[in-house]
């Protein structure tokens, strides 16, 4: 959650998817298809049929980084990843306890009811506290789950005050919030990986290379860890997206209470500008 621009943002705090079918013409010749409308095409990429897409390796088998960059500029669709990060840190089991809520669930209903595919970058602990949802987020075909640590701990330090995850533990880190999602049911897991608070250096990608994940970056921030005007969020979001982003939001009450409410003003705007919603494992195809 603890995104470096989304902190400097808001405020700085420590510890942030459908078949269509051609017919014939009247000649009796096939006729060619209309193009499918936008809300059909996103629910077509619901089920892909390839294998996940990811990309090569780094140097010295390091995990690759995947962002806008990393799509030609001639293949670059007016397609957009919306992603959003389920936050709980290792330690705030107690909070939870409490009744503060680390889920949801009205923005992924919103997501459903508005027929946007999404990547879910999940922490292995939000998946344990609240198993039901993460096994609901990963078997609906129009999401992916990702991974997004077990701890949310920092990979590199300083990282808004987030306890440091040592060297030695990152690549357990990753296989660790995998588990979770297999406990709790989730089917729909990519290999894709996004550091707590985007915070990464050449040795943690180094570490969590055996893991086999692509590390996935952005360069729209949503701006709304924190924020309380769903308004300013949209704006942002909308002010940034170019073809072929991915922007990075939360999924997470108590942190982020207006993403909601800014998805219900995004997703319209984006589709009235041509915008196609995708998840970002189509995003990364077009890498290849």
């Amino acid at each position: 959650m603890n995104v470096r621009s989304a902190v400097s943002a808001a405020v700085s705090v420590a510890v942030a998817g459908a078949l269509l079918a051609g017919c014939a013409g009247d000649s009796g010749a096939p006729a060619r298809p209309a193009p499918p409308p936008a809300k059909a095409r996103e629910k077509a990429t619901a089920a892909p049929a390839q294998a996940v897409p990811r990309l090569a390796p780094g140097p010295g088998g390091s995990a690759p980084v995947f962002n806008r960059s990393a799509v030609p500029a001639d293949r670059a669709e007016k397609t957009v990843a919306l992603t959003f990060d389920a936050d709980m840190t290792a330690d705030q089991g107690p909070r939870a306890a409490r009744g503060e809520r680390f889920d949801n669930p009205g923005l992924i209903d919103a997501l459903r009811t508005l027929d946007v595919p999404a990547t879910v970058f999940m922490t292995g602990r939000w998946a344990e506290e609240y198993p039901d949802q993460a096994r609901a987020i990963g078997t609906d075909p129009r999401f992916e789950v990702a991974n997004h640590s077990y701890s949310h701990h920092a990979f590199a330090s300083p990282c808004y005050g987030l306890p440091a995850v040592a060297a030695k533990d990152m690549r357990s880190d990753v296989d660790r919030a995998f588990a979770a999602f297999r406990a709790a049911g989730a089917r729909n897991v990519v290999p894709y990986f996004r550091f707590p608070g985007g915070c990464h250096d050449t040795a943690a990608l180094r570490a969590i290379g055996p893991a086999g994940v692509t590390a996935v970056q952005w360069d729209v921030v949503g701006g709304d860890a924190f924020a309380t005007d769903a308004d300013a969020v949209a704006e942002q979001v909308l002010a940034g997206v170019r073809p072929g982003s991915v922007v990075v939001l939360h999924c997470t009450r108590s942190a982020a209470p207006t993403t909601e409410a800014a998805i219900r003003k995004i997703v319209p705007e984006l589709r009235r500008r041509g915008y196609r919603m995708v998840k970002v494992s189509e995003l990364m195809r077009s890498a290849r």
